[in-house]
């Protein structure tokens, strides 16, 4: 019981001496500026919304793809377009054509569009 009011003493001692009049005051200053600065964080963390975890909603429904061939050309235009691209969109059903593949269509006569990416890109061989 003596060595632990010895070692408080010891310690009581080493902070009058060391820390004095300013360094209380600094103290008190640092813990102010904590003080204030946990009670800020708090006001922001109730600002935050609830997290909901739900069922994530789709956009629109799925589209399947079209029967007719993996690239569609218009009767009256000269280039191809796989059928999502906007430009496959535009054409009207009555002037659709279809083909089985990119080179089918450029058999025809057909050139792949310019805004539908991906087209006219060789295929990745599998070796």
């Amino acid at each position: 019981m003596v060595k632990i009011q010895e070692s408080w003493q010891k310690i009581k001692n080493a902070l009058e001496d060391g820390v004095g009049e300013w360094g209380v005051i600094a103290i008190v200053v640092l813990v102010g500026f904590s003080s204030f600065g946990l009670g800020r964080l708090s006001a922001l963390e109730g600002a935050k919304p609830a997290v909901s975890i739900r069922e994530a909603q789709t956009g629109a429904a799925a589209r399947a793809l079209p029967l007719g061939g993996l690239v569609v050309a218009s009767r009256k235009g000269s280039a191809y377009h796989y059928p999502w691209c906007s430009g496959a969109e535009s054409i009207a059903e009555q002037n659709k054509i279809w083909f089985k593949s990119e080179e089918a269509a450029r058999k025809a006569g057909y050139t792949p569009a310019k805004n539908c990416k991906g087209l006219g890109q060789p295929a990745a061989s599998s070796q």
